[in-house]
């Protein structure tokens, strides 16, 4: 090309293409360019598929993780949810068993109170037995030391004697 250039300018003949020192260097460059780039282009795209895999392995995992981090993090919240809804629950059975107890207490106080006036009412009535016993048993000296005085102010010694065997002999058929 550039030879038929010259040539043409100087007035020579055309030199026939395949015969030009370019065409030749051109065809060499590019034998070359076959025989050492498709093995390097073969390294190249070979490299920048195994990147590629290794990108798309790591892409392929982050989701898998993500995935999996997404189903950790309902699994959690679902556990949560549930452990507010169990304290709710404790916290309301909590609340009646107190309510429970309270009841259950004070009627256990009522129960015993009553125990209590009924015992104390008891004992009061013990002592007023008691008492009417006491009262009774001095009304019954005090009657015998009157009847003794009056008897012996008006009667013998004999005849009182007699009157208060025969009153003595009475007195527990009397008192019942």
């Amino acid at each position: 090309m550039i030879g038929q250039a010259l040539a043409a300018a100087a007035g020579a003949p055309p030199v026939p293409f395949w015969q030009e020192p370019e065409i030749w260097l051109l065809v060499a460059f590019v034998i070359f360019l076959g025989l050492v780039g498709r093995p390097m282009f073969t390294r190249i795209t070979g490299g920048l598929d195994d990147r590629a895999e290794r990108i798309r392995a790591q892409l392929d995992e982050a989701r898998q993780l993500r995935e999996e981090a997404q189903a950790l993090l309902a699994n959690y919240q679902r556990k949560q949810r549930d452990a507010v809804k169990e304290a709710e629950e404790i916290l309301r059975q909590a609340g009646q068993e107190a309510a429970h107890l309270a009841a259950e207490a004070e009627a256990a106080l009522e129960v015993t109170l009553k125990r209590r006036e009924a015992l104390a009412q008891d004992r009061i009535a013990q002592a007023e037995a008691r008492a009417v016993e006491a009262v009774k048993d001095e009304a019954i000296e005090v009657a015998l030391a009157a009847t003794k005085a009056l008897i012996e102010q008006h009667m013998d010694k004999a005849k009182a004697e007699q009157l208060l065997d025969a009153a003595v002999k009475e007195l527990p058929g009397k008192l019942r």
